[in-house]
């Protein structure tokens, strides 16, 4: 009877799966026919090896692939690579080259260094992205107008006002107006937004070139049906100048790596970004990688385009309600079927109408909001060089290039240390500027010498000097340079105080090679609880801490927070209790300007726009300062969620008002929400399992808060929530499941 009832139970859940799998999965093909043979047509490759690949992509990847609601397919960021592969080698061997490509991908999910591949820096990978969304648009900027694009965006820019000058108009007019409906799409109301616009698109574009009669160039399948085109590529024939491929091992193989890297850190942040638009199953990426690579082996086998995880089709997949991954089969499924029955009416689409989606869909590739992260995260540089170097140079140049400039300015931030010397009396000139303080902070090498060399000889001789040093690193040059500083200062008469408060100390230089030293920050500025002593002994107040912070945490603190003056520029949001024992730059380790903190009684989420407080906060931190990350702090022994569980019969009042908006957890709390049974194992009592079941429910709040919904869904801004255990000064990650032991994705730097 319990495994009748199992089964009928699995039965019962697949078919409710279905019923949401179904409908998305034809969202996505619609959404997936038009870009697969629009990618496929800018690549130079038949236009039926798009629908094989996006076949193979959805039907292969989607049984195998670790990312269930991932949508696989032909992509537009390996547009460039595969053109240039076709150029290169014929279409004959781009094939092999795919599925070479897709047999490295499989020993990258084995031997699980699947993850290494998002090593590359996101910049470069967004930079590189929008250089092939630029190379795009030159592309085909030049078939809107009824030309035929060159090889070179030099040669496309160059060409460009001969282009504009002898255009076309037909191909120009079912160019524009597919281009217009493809701009206009998204601010149309939802309920026709359904139909998704590129099928909209290119339909209308069709439609006004048949109706019209217009002279538009069509879409020419070489009179080959799917069937047909399907097949093991014919490398025999695409030797047949006589050059044996081995003379070109070297290329091939840059070719086979090139294919297998990029398509895989496309399908790896891909997934990331998937994994954050849905509460289901997290990404397995090293089954992922085995997953694309068997859909890439296939797609090349049988002659089609290699094969990525698109953002696009897989944000639409998980927007229109897809559960489980057999909406990504099914959507192959429904290709398939298109692709064997109506191929003829591919036939009669415009290349005008396929040039001005694309020329949309490389334009997109281009986003402003990554643009204006690069320039806050001061990585500006790095994405221009990237995309400057893969439009005019090429694809792998152009990364490689990015990369090592990206690698060049984290050396040159990690190794670059804080270095100021100021009057040891602050506005206070001395006549004779006696006294000096040195601050040397951060990775002390020898790559800093020739600043601190300057610093130390601008320093009057016979001053009285004091060195602080808070170094995580201290090599033997500088050990060395400040000694001989010293023994010289000192022969003028001057005095030199070296206070070193890091475990890296300068005399470990010169008995050991130099190591990195961690955990040197000191977390407080001045004693705590000094003033609160005072007040309960003395009759004092918290204006006793403030006199002592101004004499002895003020100049630790001045050069810190000087920069933060005229503008803040913080990386999270910071939402905790009011709790006075919860200190979040401590437990963050991070500084002056990093969190936006927000605090109120049990750390609660309103979402219906009665707190006017919360939404403002929040619109403030995602619109103005751009946050990357939103953090939800409970914690231990927490007054308001003791309220909660002890629900008092008390009079109404401002707390029990406030404490209404945490009906949802206590009633998730008692409904045996999953947060609460790991909270349990670690030997929680009731009060602190409220608290985390507490803190799930209030990450969901924000994901669905109407001031975030958009940012979230977008990556722009990633929800966490964190848990404090004062028993152990512990900080534990809580997600939907409950408390993890994953490591915090550092939500805040200093």
């Amino acid at each position: 009877m319990a495994t009748a009832s199992l089964e009928h139970g699995s039965k019962s859940s697949a078919l409710q799966n279905l019923k949401h799998d179904l409908p998305a999965s034809l969202v996505v093909f619609l959404v997936a026919l038009p870009l697969s043979l629009g990618i496929a047509y800018a690549s130079g490759a038949p236009l039926m090896a798009g629908l094989i690949a996006a076949v193979v992509g959805g039907i292969v990847a989607g049984l195998i692939g670790g990312s269930p609601l991932q949508v696989t397919g032909p992509a537009a960021g390996l547009t460039v690579v595969v053109a240039g592969l076709i150029d290169q080698f014929g279409w004959a061997m781009t094939c092999v080259i795919t599925a070479a490509a897709g047999v490295l991908q499989i020993l990258f999910g084995l031997s699980r260094i699947a993850r290494t591949a998002l090593a590359i820096a996101p910049v470069v990978v967004h930079a590189m992205l929008a250089g092939i969304g630029i190379t795009i648009a030159l592309q085909q900027i030049h078939v809107l107008m009824g030309g035929a694009s060159r090889s070179t965006a030099w040669e496309n820019l160059a060409a460009l006002p001969h282009g504009i000058v002898n255009h076309h108009l037909p191909d120009v007019i079912i160019g524009v107006i597919v281009i217009a409906i493809l701009l206009l799409w998204p601010k149309l109301p939802a309920r026709l937004r359904v139909i998704p616009g590129a099928l909209v698109a290119i339909v209308v574009g069709t439609a006004v070139a048949v109706v019209a009669k217009l002279p538009a160039e069509r879409i020419d399948l070489q009179g080959k049906d799917f069937f047909d085109s399907v097949g093991l590529p014919d490398v025999a024939a695409a030797a047949g100048d006589g050059s044996p491929w081995s003379a070109h091992i070297g290329a091939l193989v840059l070719a086979v790596l090139t294919v297998a890297l990029i398509a895989s850190v496309e399908s790896l942040l891909s997934a990331v970004g998937v994994d954050k638009l849905h509460t289901g199953p997290r990404s397995n990426f090293d089954r992922e990688m085995i997953g694309q690579g068997s859909a890439n082996v296939v797609s090349g086998a049988l002659s089609g385009l290699p094969v990525t995880g698109v953002i696009v089709r897989s944000s639409t997949n998980v927007n229109a309600g897809a559960r489980t991954r057999w909406s990504a089969v099914l959507h192959g499924v429904w290709i398939l079927l298109f692709a064997s029955m109506l191929t003829d009416l591919v036939e009669l689409v415009p290349k005008a109408a396929l040039a001005g989606l694309l020329i949309v869909i490389g334009m997109q590739l281009v986003k402003l909001a990554q643009i204006r992260m690069a320039r806050r995260t001061g990585d500006l540089a790095v994405y221009l060089i990237t995309v400057v170097c893969v439009v005019f140079l090429n694809l792998l140049e152009g990364v490689a290039i990015g990369l090592a400039v990206s690698i060049v300015i984290l050396l040159w931030r990690v190794m670059r240390a804080h270095m100021e010397a100021r009057p040891a009396e602050f506005g206070n000139d001395a006549d004779d500027n006696e006294d000096w303080h040195v601050e040397l902070d951060g990775t002390l090498s020898f790559l800093s010498l020739p600043r601190l060399t300057r610093i130390l000889g601008e320093l009057p001789n016979g001053s009285r000097v004091t060195i602080t040093i808070n170094a995580d690193y201290v090599d033997h040059a500088i050990s060395e340079t400040i000694a001989d500083w010293k023994r010289a200062h000192e022969a003028t008469g001057g005095t030199v105080l070296i206070i070193e408060s890091s475990h890296a100390k300068l005399h470990h230089a010169h008995a050991a090679p130099p190591k990195r030293h961690y955990g040197t920050r000191a977390v407080g500025l001045v004693p705590w609880r000094s003033w609160l002593a005072s007040y309960r002994d003395e009759g004092g107040s918290v204006l006793d801490g403030i006199d002592e912070y101004n004499r002895r945490g003020r100049g630790v603190l001045s050069p810190h927070i000087a920069e933060l003056t005229e503008d803040q520029n913080p990386d999270a949001l910071f939402l905790t209790c009011a709790d006075s024992r919860i200190l979040p730059n401590v437990i963050t380790a991070s500084g002056p300007g990093d969190l936006f903190t927000v605090r109120n009684v049990g750390n609660l989420v309103v979402n219906d726009g009665t707190d006017e407080s919360m939404d403002a906060a929040l619109d403030f931190a995602a619109s103005k300062l751009g946050v990357s990350s939103i953090v939800v702090c409970g914690h231990s022994s927490c007054g308001a969620m003791t309220a909660l569980i002890d629900n008092d019969d008390e009079a109404p009042n401002p707390v029990s008002h406030w404490l209404a908006h945490a009906h949802d957890s206590v009633t998730a709390y008692h409904d045996g929400h999953p947060a609460r049974a790991t909270a349990a194992e670690r030997g929680f009592g009731e009060t602190d399992q409220l608290g985390v079941v507490n803190v799930a429910i209030q990450v969901g709040r924000l994901i669905a808060h109407p001031v975030l919904t958009e940012a979230v869904a977008e990556g722009r801004i990633e929800v966490v929530g964190v848990f404090f255990d004062l028993n152990t000064a512990h900080v534990y990650q809580v997600d939907e499941l409950g408390i993890t032991e994953n490591r915090l994705p550092s939500p805040v730097h200093s």
